[in-house]
């Protein structure tokens, strides 16, 4: 094919690309009523998987089902835990059982089946109900596991409900904010059952309206939410929330800098550099349309290491200092990534968690870790080491960047990609020897990130991807479940992180952080270090830009 014959090609794709995204906006935007500027819409290029919070594990998932339901308790964006549906709890001096007082005016979205008025107040049955189909083995929700500490849970009448646990576990309450725990409603799952993913009913601030799987779904505001404003008005504001489910980035880019969606969640490498400047500032040609907002995400980006790899470079703790050692997580930072995020020059646990300590970290110090790439040729007489590593495509430059830099220690990086299902699977199977991942938190304790190192955690059955077994880390693992007080157990964290560290099982790259774009009309959309999705504040002026 000649240049000018591909070039006709490109634009040919380029064009019909535009004219698909216009069609679908265009017939998606069609039916517009006069509170048409109160409908907040947003494209999910990773799309979703359900409407069912006890499957909802994605991000995307759960900040659709952020909007459909509700738990006991929930979340501000300072990560503080406030009531919701319980209007408040205590908690026993041996810290084993939970009693909440419910509220008596939350409603369950209006359905046909819900009676005579199509509704009902939410009772402690309906927690006793969906708690017990959360650890139904036969549904296998894969949420299940937040019960695991639960030893019983019961009605004691229609507001309260309690809970009692197998032992004392201070971050339980926290595990109570996930949507893995929302209430759902008997009558409507068991006359759905499996398609209750698709026709789902709750308490939340906006009801669902339509699902087209892959193309939109729609949801309404709901007019009987229990929650009010400060000001005593009724949550939400919107009207509606619109999704569709343009599948590349690029895309929701420029339907997002033509004002066809209303906000943008995250960066990708087809626009950052068109959004940013080099050092994370919003880029002057937006100024005007789009505000930006950023802020610590409780998310660690590291490469693991597999110990139980038989590979000597692996297994030599000379190399794997060598790796932490030998690349400038600043500069890897500020021009791969725009400057967003915080180099982790601390351990494994992130800012923002007690246990965090940015002192027991590695620093960027080449020269010694050529050293000891020296010293491992001295002893192991292998005179041309090497590592294979293994990333998706999204993080190829990041490891390219690494590779470079320890080329010059001495050390050889051979840099592979994988799809990210395929990479999932090889690494809880031990299929390779160093990989890249993430751990994003599930709840608000630094005992989430400390379980990847527990040896009882071992992958496939847990999270413990590097085999990694350690008496003393276990001892104090186990420790911190006896202890209540915040501080004893923060100092716990600390040491465990720091043996975790001392022993360079992985290499912390950085500590993320949750970047949003919205139009200027848009007002109330705030920032959480979960990057959970919650529109219930959120206001949308007519734009008269």
């Amino acid at each position: 094919m000649t240049p000018k014959a591909l070039s006709l090609k490109k634009t040919y794709k380029f064009l019909t690309t535009i004219v698909s995204i216009a069609i679908l906006f265009g017939c998606y935007k069609g039916n517009k009523t006069s509170k048409d500027h109160l409908v907040f819409r947003y494209n999910e290029y990773a799309n979703i998987n359900t409407l069912d919070p006890a499957f909802s594990r994605t991000l995307q998932d759960n900040g659709v089902c952020n909007q459909l339901f509700n738990g006991l308790v929930q979340l501000d964006n300072e990560l503080n835990i406030l009531p919701s549906i319980a209007k408040k709890w205590t908690i026993s001096d041996d810290g084993i059982t939970y009693s909440f007082l419910l509220r008596n005016d939350v409603y369950f979205h209006k359905h046909a089946l819900l009676g005579k008025d199509s509704t009902r107040i939410v009772i402690s049955d309906d927690f006793v109900y969906s708690f017990n189909r959360l650890r139904d083995e036969k549904l296998a929700a894969p949420g299940s596991w937040v019960l695991n500490k639960v030893h019983d849970f019961k009605a004691v009448n229609d507001s309260l409900f309690e809970i009692t646990l197998k032992q004392p576990f201070p971050a339980f309450i926290g595990l109570l904010t996930m949507k893995y725990c929302s209430v759902v409603p008997k009558e409507i799952v068991e006359h759905y059952g499996s398609e209750f993913r698709s026709h789902p009913i709750g308490t939340g601030p906006f009801k669902f309206k339509r699902w087209e799987e892959n193309i939109k779904l729609v949801l309404r505001k709901n007019k009987h939410y229990f929650e009010k404003d400060e000001n005593g008005k009724s949550l939400p504001y919107l009207e509606a929330v619109a999704l569709t489910f343009l599948p590349d980035k690029q895309s929701e880019f420029l339907q997002f800098a033509q004002g066809n969606i209303d906000f943008l969640s995250g960066l990708d490498a087809s626009y950052k550099d068109e959004l940013l400047t080099s050092d994370g500032r919003l880029s002057s040609s937006y100024s005007e349309t789009v505000n930006m907002i950023r802020g610590p995400y409780l998310n660690t980006e590291y490469l693991g290491f597999y110990l139980d790899s038989k590979t000597p470079e692996i297994e030599s703790e000379l190399i794997r200092k060598a790796i932490n050692l030998g690349f400038d997580r600043k500069k890897m930072i500020l021009y791969l990534n725009n400057g967003i995020g915080n180099a982790a020059d601390g351990g494994f646990i992130p800012i923002g968690l007690p246990g965090y300590n940015k002192s027991i970290g590695f620093k960027y110090q080449p020269k010694k870790a050529k050293k000891l790439v020296a010293q491992f040729k001295k002893e192991s007489g292998i005179l041309n080491p090497e590592i294979d590593l293994v990333t998706t495509s999204n993080y190829l430059s990041f490891c390219e960047y690494i590779q470079r830099e320890l080329e010059k220690t001495g050390l050889k990086i051979n840099v592979d990609v994988m799809p990210e299902a395929s990479l999932r699977s090889a690494r809880s199977n031990g299929k390779v020897d160093m990989f890249r991942s993430s751990w994003i938190a599930d709840y608000l304790d630094a005992e989430n990130y400390l379980s990847i190192f527990y040896s009882k955690n071992f992958a496939p059955g847990g999270s413990n991807y590097f085999h990694f077994k350690n008496a003393q880390f276990d001892s104090l693992y186990n420790k911190a479940f006896t202890i209540t007080d915040i501080d004893k157990r923060k100092y716990l964290y600390t040491k465990m992180d720091s043996l975790a560290m001392e022993n360079a099982i992985m290499v912390p790259l950085y500590y993320d952080e949750v970047v949003r774009f919205t139009r200027k009309n848009i007002s109330g959309l705030g920032i959480n270090p979960i990057n959970l999705l919650d529109l219930r504040r959120v206001k949308k002026t007519i734009n008269s830009l």
